[in-house]
């Protein structure tokens, strides 16, 4: 998935479609309006008109806002999750959630389904990219670790320098971005916990 407005084409069009499908399955099962949907998500009912009917590619922010409205994860909405006791994905499975101007990306590998939510995400951020983040839910901890580049890492408005071979602790259930420092591309892996809250339909 690129952008709310790109054309949706090639490999992201399976993902669009499973979007499309378990968002629409999730919000009937909760016997929720698309109008009540948009209240708890704070996205419009135009955006998630789109969504269900696979011709929006929303940002990582707005998969966030909806996954954490139907009290699910963002792995169960690209259908990444499972429950198997080992579960195997493979590189053909994983979703690019983002892509950026330059050519970096986001890409989830693999999650698990609610009530606590675990995610694995690879990033690459080329020279010049910069991609922010809402908030996430309260309680969310992402781990980092760099593995080549220079990360900026903000928080808060706050800018933190992470060198490759160098790991971080992020609470992120405030303002933060990610950006690539200097002339070299920045790659690094993140997991993502977002704990159990209650959510009232």
């Amino acid at each position: 998935m690129l952008t709310e407005t790109a054309e949706i084409d090639g490999a992201e069009a399976e993902t669009t479609v499973a979007v499309a499908r378990h968002v629409a399955e999730l919000r009937r099962a909760r016997r929720l309006s698309l109008d009540a949907l948009a209240r708890l998500s704070g996205v419009s009912k135009g955006m998630l008109v789109q969504i269900e009917n696979a011709r929006s590619n929303p940002s990582i922010a707005t998969l966030c806002r909806v996954a954490a409205a139907l009290g699910v994860s963002v792995a169960q909405l690209v259908d990444l999750e499972g429950e198997d006791v080992v579960r195997l994905v493979g590189p053909e499975e994983a979703a690019r959630l983002w892509a950026g101007p330059e050519g970096g990306r986001a890409v989830l590998l693999v999650g698990s389904g609610g009530p606590d939510m675990l995610e694995l995400w690879s990033w690459e951020l080329k020279p010049k990219e910069r991609h922010v983040s809402d908030p996430h839910p309260a309680g969310t901890r992402e781990l980092l670790h760099v593995t080549a580049g220079t990360l900026l890492l903000e928080v808060e408005g706050r800018p933190h320098e992470v060198q490759a071979g160098t790991s971080v602790l992020l609470h992120s259930d405030r303002p933060h971005a990610y950006a690539c420092k200097g002339a070299r591309s920045v790659r690094f892996t993140m997991a993502v916990m977002e704990p159990h809250a209650v959510r009232r339909f």
